[in-house]
């Protein structure tokens, strides 16, 4: 008898989402199907077949859809929007004829809500943050088990405990992780920017390596400036990369890393096991600053809201160098990945065996 799919809901913000799920895709034991809107992301490598979604997003999103009254239980659920009622006829369409164990949704509750309604059970994935708002805590009432992907020394503290016995914490999940790779600090400081945030500022990243001069600046991730005279003037130590598919080597080499707070980031630092300064982004349900803070009061990271003024960083440099990155590293737990994955396999398989009895 073949085993049922599993499918994989993967969300459109950034990449760190479809490069976790892709992780733990090549260990899950069954077929999976990545599920989504994808965008710019190449998906021809993926470690099983790919749903591509319509896009669901309204001109100008900033993720609130406008309305003046929705259901409690829903974030986003704009009305007389043609892409969503195909998005949603699509997966409708997958579930149907694919039958699925388990949905994996990573993240939304609209998605999570729908594949229940589906009579699909769920693994609803929880980002760290303050998500004790109506729409959440009904998406994790309705699923199977709620995922984290952090491990519980980074909970937040308002989390009610039934959604914490109800959490799997699959820890950080990152590439890193899994490479094993150990190269010797070179002493540069790594700036690191995510595909889903605004990326830095030119003329503050060149400021900060002026006021360091004896360190190597590497920034990898979207830069932007809006002063074209900057480009000439660009300190020698400054080196901006651009977005880059494998951040590892620099980390390996990093003596420092800096960056925000979105998981893909702080995973792959501590996956690296890196001294770690979080200037953490604004984010809905205080997702980065709650993780940050989190990593700040146990000495794993210095943590700023803010870029800091030019003149701060020899100061916050020689306080992040300071730091010991085995607090951070001991956050991991070895080949996260595959340890993701047989929770889920293991998930899916008592779903299964259920049915079957």
């Amino acid at each position: 008898m073949s085993r049922r799919p599993i499918g994989y809901y993967v969300h459109h913000q950034g990449a760190g989402h479809w490069q976790r799920a892709c992780l733990i895709a090549a260990h899950l034991d069954r077929p999976v199907t990545l599920i989504g809107t994808f965008g710019e992301i190449e998906t021809g490598g993926a470690p099983g077949a790919v749903l591509d979604l319509p896009d669901d997003r309204l001109t100008g999103f900033d993720g609130r859809d406008g309305e003046a009254e929705r259901p409690q239980a829903l974030h986003y659920a704009p009305l007389g929007a043609d892409a969503i009622r195909a998005r949603m006829a699509r997966l409708a369409a997958w579930i149907g004829a694919s039958d699925p164990v388990l949905m994996i949704v990573d993240v939304s509750v609209e998605i999570a809500l729908f594949a229940r309604l589906m009579s699909v059970p769920t693994l609803t994935v929880r980002l760290a943050g303050n998500r004790t708002d109506t729409p959440h805590l009904e998406a994790f009432r309705g699923a199977k088990k709620v995922l984290a992907f952090f491990p519980p020394a980074l909970e937040a503290a308002g989390t009610p405990d039934w959604v914490r016995s109800k959490t799997l914490y699959a820890g950080f999940v990152s590439a890193g992780s899994a490479t094993g790779r150990s190269e010797p600090e070179d002493g540069s400081i790594v700036v690191i920017y995510g595909r889903g945030g605004e990326g830095g500022g030119l003329g503050d990243l060149a400021a900060a390596a002026r006021m360091v001069p004896d360190r190597t600046w590497h920034v990898l991730g979207p830069v932007r400036e809006t002063d074209a005279t900057v480009l000439t003037r660009l300190p020698a130590n400054l080196h901006c990369h651009g977005w880059v598919a494998d951040p590892a080597p620099f980390l390996a080499r990093a003596a420092l890393v800096i960056g925000g707070g979105g998981d893909g980031v702080v995973a792959g630092v501590a996956a690296s096991a890196k001294r770690f300064v979080c200037l953490s982004e604004a984010r809905a349900f205080d997702e980065q600053v709650t993780k940050a803070d989190a990593l700040h009061a146990m000495g794993a990271a210095i943590h700023r809201r803010d870029w800091p003024a030019a003149a701060e960083w020899p100061g916050l440099v020689r306080a992040g160098l300071a730091l010991d990155p085995a607090v951070i590293g001991a956050l991991v737990q070895p080949d996260s990945a595959r340890r993701a994955a047989g929770l889920i396999a293991a998930e899916a398989n008592r779903i299964e065996g259920l049915r079957r009895s």
